[in-house]
Order: structure tokens, then C-alpha cells, then sequence
């Protein structure tokens, strides 16, 4: 059994900084590419970033320059480093990973519960 576990989310301040996380736990042989997603309210899912396994990184426009994915292999975690936060980046964020379980020929797509960002004075 694969879990995706977020963390870090809170309300924060507009210019404010949060560090989210993302712990994958079970019986797992190998970790692929990871990524974050976020949904507003009334919104569809949309992606934020993302990883490659060898650690290579894309961002949507409107976090360029704001926002860092970074990845630690040994301990299975994904972070998300959100500098400089907008009221528009107020959202549930979601950990997302393509991940081969231990006895399987191929890798699945797992998604985090999410986590609650909000960015307001």
C-alpha cells in the first residue's frame, strides 16, 4: 500500500512563506517523476510543478521565480519552497507521483489527501 502524506499548509500573510512537504510511505521499489497540484475553490486541479526522478524541474508561469520543488530520494519526500505568496495561490495543494510498488511490473499514479494554503491578511 503506496501513501502520498502532505504537510506544511497553514494561512500566511501575502509576501509571506510556506514549505510544504510530502512524504511517500509504503512498500515501494522505485519513485518516478513528482509533482505538485493545486485546486481553488470552483476550480479544476491544475499543476504547479514538478520533478523528474534525476531531479530536473518545470513550474506554470505565475510561480516562476516565487516557488522551488526539490526532492529527497532517501528520505521519499517532495517539498514545495512558496516564497513571496499571493492571495491567488490560496488553494488545496496536492502531492502527486508515479511510483512502482514493490512486485509490480509497472508504476501507478498516487495522490496525496492535500493540504489548505491560504494567503490572506
Amino acid at each position: 500500500q503506496v501513501q502520498l502524506v502532505e504537510s506544511g499548509g497553514g494561512l500566511v500573510q501575502p509576501g509571506g512563506s510556506l514549505r510544504l512537504s510530502c512524504e511517500v510511505s509504503g512498500s515501494i521499489d522505485s519513485i518516478g517523476d513528482m509533482a505538485w497540484y493545486y485546486q481553488a475553490p470552483g476550480k479544476q486541479r491544475d499543476l504547479v510543478a514538478r520533478i523528474t526522478a534525476g531531479g530536473s524541474a518545470d513550474y506554470i508561469d505565475s510561480v516562476k521565480g516565487r516557488f522551488t520543488i526539490s526532492r529527497d530520494n532517501l528520505e521519499k519526500t517532495i517539498y514545495l519552497q512558496m516564497n513571496y505568496l499571493k492571495p491567488e495561490d490560496t488553494a488545496v495543494y496536492y502531492c502527486n507521483g508515479d511510483i512502482r510498488s514493490w512486485g509490480s511490473a509497472m508504476s501507478k499514479h498516487y495522490w496525496g489527501q492535500g493540504t489548505q494554503v491560504t494567503v490572506s491578511s
